[in-house]
């Protein structure tokens, strides 16, 4: 089982978080501040602070939070992909309150998925170790001997929910992208290639003749995908992007992560034995190279095309529910598209809970991400249905 930290928290939570800029800018995960109406960050000299938000990024559990000083002390950022399986790191944090914990560990695997975020769009090549971190370590510093960041500790493998051995991190390099992109857009900038991959193992090497395991097999295309139209097709295997080996899909993942749409890439597939190479220029979600701005993000809602409402006691009561979010009213949007009439009464969200107007319009405010949404009929008949945003 894996849990981020802290994931079950009362209404009055903590985790860790990184300074990156001596006027205030701290990078968190983004789990640590999801469901928080006030944020506070107290300093290691217990200097306290009324935290605002600057922006999310839930595809790498990612957020930056700026507080009101100047003069503060930062930390180093270094290289998470000179990392070396058996390097020794510190992981630091504030487990269970106990401020500035230091632990000892050693990296165990890079690129590692988990399958934790749940999003279709999620990236995730967490560093792995086995430095002792537990909840309230959530968005601590993962630091390398000289002192640089190299990672933000993230989550656990736990059947307790308390440390067990592992631990995961979002590469410093990866965090490092995120965040300049949160402070200069206000939005992260994601780019995409557009396919649909598939870890190649024994038995899918052997009936596509790919003659061996190493790369990402292309298994289809999304629409307007960048990839194809540069001339990638089925069946290839991608085998490096800017020169690097890929030996599987989260370090593909990795690497286009760290890009920006209009970016280019060079690709190199295995085809049929031979080896070929591509530019691609990376698309955001629309299928264009144009940066997202903040604005545009914000708005990414009004693109599903509905209007959303607080039910009736007595609708709530007919269908024996707690609580969800109504679809008053319809237009042109991705709810129209997909099938959803009016009167459809949401009750979860990415398989969580929604009772809250306010709340459910922010979770459907990210643009590029892919959502499940389940709920009700007014007849009682129980609908789930899944689309891109």
């Amino acid at each position: 089982m894996d849990d981020f930290f802290g994931q079950q928290r009362p209404q009055s939570g903590s985790g860790s978080g990184v300074i990156l800029t001596a006027d205030g800018y701290i990078v968190t995960n983004n789990h640590v501040i999801e469901d928080a109406d006030q944020v506070e960050v107290i300093l290691n000299d217990k200097r306290s602070y009324k935290g605002r938000v600057i922006g999310t990024d839930p595809n790498t559990d990612l957020a930056v939070v700026k507080i009101d000083e100047t003069k503060l002390p930062t930390i180093p950022l270094g290289n998470s992909d000179a990392l070396q399986i058996g390097e020794w790191v510190l992981a630091v944090g504030n487990p269970f309150n106990l401020t500035s914990t230091v632990t000892a560990g050693i990296v165990s695997a890079k690129a590692r998925n988990i399958n934790i975020l749940g999003r279709g769009t999620a990236i995730e090549a967490f560093i792995q170790t086995d430095a002792a971190v537990n909840p309230g370590n959530s968005g601590g510093a993962l630091v390398n001997p000289s002192g640089e960041l190299v990672g933000i500790n993230s989550a656990i493998a736990s059947q307790t929910g308390s440390f067990a051995g592992y631990s995961f991190a979002v590469p410093v390099n990866l965090m490092r992208k995120v965040f300049n992109d949160i402070v200069e857009y206000g939005a992260v900038q994601r780019g995409f290639i557009g396919v649909a991959f598939r870890e190649i193992d024994a038995e899918l090497s052997e009936k596509e003749d790919l003659g061996g395991l190493d790369g990402v097999y292309v298994e289809s295309f999304a629409d307007n995908s960048a990839a194809e139209e540069a001339g990638i097709k089925v069946g290839d295997v991608i085998t490096h992007i800017d020169g690097q080996v890929i030996r599987s899909g989260p370090e593909l993942q990795q690497f286009v992560g760290l890009k920006k749409p209009g970016d280019k890439l060079k690709v190199s597939v295995n085809r049929d034995g031979k080896a070929k190479d591509f530019t691609i220029v990376l698309r955001n979600a629309e299928g264009t190279t144009s940066l997202v701005k903040k604005e545009e993000a914000v708005k990414a809602v009004a693109g599903i095309g509905a209007t959303l409402s607080a039910p009736t006691q007595k609708e709530l009561s007919n269908l024996k529910l707690q609580g969800g979010v109504k679809v008053q009213a319809l237009s042109s949007g991705v709810f129209k598209e997909v099938g959803i009439r009016a009167g459809f009464i949401i009750t979860k969200i990415d398989k969580k809970p929604v009772s809250d107007v306010k709340k459910a319009k922010e979770m459907l405010s990210r643009r590029g991400d892919s959502v499940m949404i389940e709920g009700y009929y007014p007849n009682g008949q129980k609908a789930y249905y899944a689309f891109e945003l």
